[in-house]
C-alpha cells in the first residue's frame, strides 16, 4: 500500500526527495515544466518531456522514491477551443508518449478554465490558516474573466472533443487520466465560465464520453465531501468501477458554498471509516496527502506533509494491515 506526494519541478532536488523518504512517502508526483515552444526553460517535444521525465525518475529511484504521477493543468486552448486547440492536443499526446518512454502510468489533471477560488482564511488549532470558501462572501468580491465565459454546452463538446482525441493515445501508452474535481465543486458558471466536473452525475457522464479504463478520477476526498454527498457512498460509487487512480485523503469541514480545509484528523469525514471503504472496493492506492493548513513557522510546509504523511501511513497499517 502506498503514499504518493507532489513537488513542482523547480523543487525536485535531493533534499526534498531524502525528506519524502524520510517520513515514509513511496511515490512522486511532479508538476512538469511548461510544455511549449519559445520560453527558455520550456520543454518543447516528446524526446525532451522523455529525458525530463527519465532524469526525474532516476534521482527519485535513487532516493527510493517511484516517479509515478505527472500533473498537468487544462490550457485555456483545449477547455475554451481557442484556435490552437489542435496544436496544443498534439502536445498533451506528446506528453503521454514522453511518459510511456519513461515508465510513468499515470497523469492527474483538471478541466476548467478559471481555477479554484477562495476567501480569506480562517484561523483552526494553534493559529494554523485554514484555505476557506464562502460563496456568500465571493458573490460579494469575485473578479471578472472577460476572456473565459463559456457556457454548458460548449464546454460539454469541448471535453468530449479532447477525450476523443486523447483517450486513445492513454490507451496506447498506458497511462491513466486521472480527472480531479472542480475546486469549489459548484456545477454553475462561476467567473462566467461553466463548470462541469463538480458532482458525480457529471463524472459518470465524462465516463459515459469515452469508455475506457484510462478516463478515470483523482478521487479528491476533500472536493467530493464538499459536493454535499455521503462521501462514504462515493468512495463506493465510484470506487466499485475501478475508477479512481489516487486518492486525496484529506478532510474538510463545511460544503459546496462554505468550507475549511482542516487537518486530516479533525474534520467532518471519519477518515478510518473512509479507509475501510477505499479497502472494501479494492482499492490499492496509492493515497496522497493534498491542502495541509498552514502551520505557524512552518514556512516550507514540511511539518504539514509529515503530519498527514504519519496519518495516512497509521490508517493504512490500521485498515490494511500492512506497512
Amino acid at each position: 500500500m502506498y503514499i504518493q506526494d507532489q513537488l513542482n519541478h523547480a523543487h525536485v532536488n535531493d533534499e526534498n526527495l531524502a525528506f519524502y523518504k524520510a517520513i515514509g512517502v513511496d511515490y512522486l508526483t511532479v508538476n512538469p515544466p511548461p510544455f511549449a515552444a519559445g520560453i527558455s526553460g520550456d520543454l518543447t517535444g516528446r524526446e525532451q518531456m522523455a529525458q525530463y521525465l527519465i532524469q526525474v525518475r532516476d534521482q527519485a529511484a535513487s532516493h527510493g522514491l517511484k516517479l509515478m504521477n505527472i500533473a498537468l493543468t487544462g490550457p485555456d486552448e483545449i477547455t475554451l477551443a481557442r484556435p490552437e486547440r489542435d496544436a496544443k492536443i498534439g502536445q498533451w499526446v506528446d506528453v503521454l508518449r514522453a511518459m510511456a518512454d519513461a515508465d510513468v502510468p499515470t497523469l492527474g489533471y483538471n478541466f476548467k478554465p478559471i481555477g479554484n477560488f477562495r476567501t480569506p482564511s480562517a484561523t483552526g488549532r494553534g493559529g494554523a490558516k485554514y484555505s476557506t470558501f464562502d460563496y456568500d462572501l465571493w458573490q460579494k468580491t469575485k473578479g471578472e474573466w472577460p476572456d473565459k465565459q463559456i457556457d454548458e454546452p460548449s464546454i460539454w463538446a469541448n471535453m468530449q472533443y479532447f477525450l476523443d482525441r486523447i483517450v486513445p493515445v492513454a490507451e496506447e501508452c498506458g497511462v491513466r487520466l486521472a480527472l480531479h474535481p472542480d475546486d469549489p465543486p459548484i456545477p454553475e458558471a462561476m467567473g462566467g465560465a461553466m463548470r462541469i466536473v463538480s458532482s458525480l452525475d457529471q463524472y459518470e457522464r465524462i465516463f459515459e464520453m469515452a469508455p475506457s479504463d484510462a478516463n478515470a478520477m483523482l478521487f479528491c476526498q476533500g472536493c467530493v465531501t464538499e459536493m454535499g454527498v455521503d462521501v462514504y457512498e462515493a468512495i463506493r460509487r465510484i470506487g466499485s468501477q475501478g475508477k479512481i487512480v489516487y486518492v486525496h485523503f484529506r478532510n474538510v469541514k463545511g460544503s459546496r458554498h462554505y468550507f475549511e480545509e482542516v487537518f486530516i484528523d479533525e474534520g467532518d469525514v471519519d477518515m478510518m471509516k473512509a479507509m475501510q471503504i477505499y479497502k472494501d472496493v479494492g482499492f490499492e492506492g496509492p493515497f496522497m496527502m493534498d491542502h495541509t493548513p498552514g502551520i505557524p513557522g512552518d514556512t516550507d510546509g514540511r511539518a504539514g506533509h509529515a503530519l498527514a504523511t504519519g496519518y495516512m501511513r497509521a490508517a493504512i497499517q490500521s485498515v490494511y494491515g500492512v506497512n
